[in-house]
């Protein structure tokens, strides 16, 4: 999984499969852009004025629970 940030576009992408072709593009509400596989599958999501949308574009907090 990958996360980055383009401050000249303003938008987060988030990765969650690298490598995979995005057959269909979704953007269920003004803002938030869903990519798909051939088969259904997310596989990555891109958050448009994204500095309007989370608090900090900057910082990033992953964990693994368990």
């Amino acid at each position: 999984m990958k996360a980055n940030y383009d401050p000249h576009t303003d938008t987060l992408s988030l990765v969650l499969k690298e490598s995979v072709a995005v057959a269909e593009s979704d953007e269920p509400k003004p803002g938030a852009i869903l990519d798909y596989d051939e088969r259904g599958d997310l596989v990555s999501m891109e958050i448009l004025d994204a500095s309007q949308r989370v608090n900090d574009t900057r910082k990033m907090e992953f964990s693994v629970a368990g």
